[in-house]
């Protein structure tokens, strides 16, 4: 990863954050952290919000822009605008976040990666051209322009922190300068869902509701489906092989219902690393504000004395499929990190719309990855080519009834 040149002795400041995906469950975390912030008694690093970016919610939007004082904002549907007070500068449209960062992004300034899906990567690209930081909650920006970002983030000299739970663990427990040669394994663990215990011919006619009643997280639609399917794990081997430089072979997955240890490195020597905190995202995401620095946090700490048993178990690979469709992603290189998530984001949708049954989710994907070859990954037309060919294969494939035998 590339590094900051902000070290933990340096004095906290107020720095400018702009956050994409305002109005989801992480942005909503972001702005909460940023409010805690502001209002600690210590001296701690403190922000000034300078654009918000949402897809649908104008109302929500509004309510955070006038919270937080913030006049850029970026809305993705049009539709929405009637909720925005008409002084404020607004963008719309499907590149409505792009132009946000194009706008008014600075040298130095964080930018939250919250935005939904492979629509957020030219926005990131862009924040990382600017010379911005990002905190990454956009898991499939890494898992389909790895290469790109990655590259970007090391020839412009900014830092890619993790929101993610999983890889804010692992972040956390290299973070003594570790490097991947010293590293045997990482390890993400898994709540395993809501079918974490059911019968595998029960799971295939599961429906939208029980696949959104995650056990442990409050999230966002999306990523509750992928967390149901472990496509959201396999986003995130994904994700941790470019942003730790860790190939397949070192890289796995196992079950944890608690959501208690978030992943743990397993060093050449035998000895393992684990980071341990209540599921509370706000957890991992003060950590990507802050760093360097650690502060007091808004988020509960663990209590041990109510800490009975940690469980850990292997996965199924027959229940869930997307733990191997994808280290062969990462092992295929090039575009397969693209065309395996374009694939699940239809076949995501596919099933909350109604069109497949949860058990075909994994197969379209499959049946995608097994369709289309991957090419280099050389710039983000080839990315995007084969995300658009993905999709459409996606779409004819989740037409199809039958499912495999």
């Amino acid at each position: 990863m590339p590094s900051n040149p902000r070290t933990a002795s340096d004095p906290p400041d107020v720095r400018r954050l702009i956050v994409l995906g305002s109005t989801g469950s992480i942005g909503v975390g972001v702005l909460d952290v940023v409010t805690h912030l502001a209002a600690a008694d210590e001296e701690v690093p403190t922000f000034e919000v300078v654009g918000l970016a949402a897809g649908r919610r104008g109302d929500v939007l509004e309510a955070q822009a006038t919270k937080f004082k913030v006049d850029d904002l970026a809305l993705a549907e049009a539709g929405a605008v009637s909720s925005i007070d008409a002084t404020r500068s607004l963008r719309t449209g499907p590149d409505a976040a792009l132009e946000l960062v194009r706008d008014i992004a600075r040298p130095g300034d964080l930018v939250v990666a919250a935005m939904v899906g492979a629509a957020g990567i030219p926005s990131i690209l862009a924040a990382i051209d600017r010379g911005c930081d990002i905190a990454l909650a956009n898991k499939e920006t890494l898992v389909a322009a790895g290469e790109l970002v990655t590259a970007a983030a090391a020839r412009h000299g900014v830092e890619i922190i993790p929101i993610d739970s999983e890889h804010a663990a692992l972040h956390q427990c290299l973070r003594a300068g570790q490097g991947p040669s010293e590293v045997s394994k990482l390890v993400l663990t898994a709540s395993g869902g809501p079918f974490r215990t059911w019968p595998i011919d029960r799971i295939r006619s599961a429906t939208v509701e029980e696949a959104l009643a995650h056990p442990t997280w409050k999230m966002g639609p999306k990523v509750t489906i992928d967390s149901a399917t472990m496509m959201n794990k396999g986003l995130e081997l994904i994700e941790a092989h470019w942003l730790f430089d860790i190939d397949a072979d070192r890289l796995d997955a196992i079950i944890h219902p608690q959501s208690v240890v978030h992943s743990f490195v397993e060093f050449k020597d035998g000895s393992s690393l684990a980071q341990l905190s209540p599921p509370d995202m706000r957890m991992p995401i003060q950590y990507a504000l802050c760093h360097p620095h650690r502060v007091a946090g808004c988020a509960p700490s663990l209590d041990y004395s109510e800490l009975r048993e940690l469980v850990f178990e292997p996965v199924d690979h027959e229940r869930f499929p997307s733990i191997g469709l994808a280290l062969g992603a990462i092992r295929a290189g090039g575009t397969a990190g693209a065309i395996f998530n374009a694939a699940n984001e239809v076949a995501a949708e596919s099933f909350c719309d109604g069109h497949i049954p949860f058990g075909r989710i994994a197969e379209v994907v499959a049946d995608v990855i097994d369709l289309i070859p991957p090419v280099a990954a050389t710039d983000l037309e080839s990315i995007l080519a084969a995300d658009s060919e993905a999709r459409s294969a996606a779409r004819a494939h989740a037409a199809i009834a039958p499912t495999r035998s």
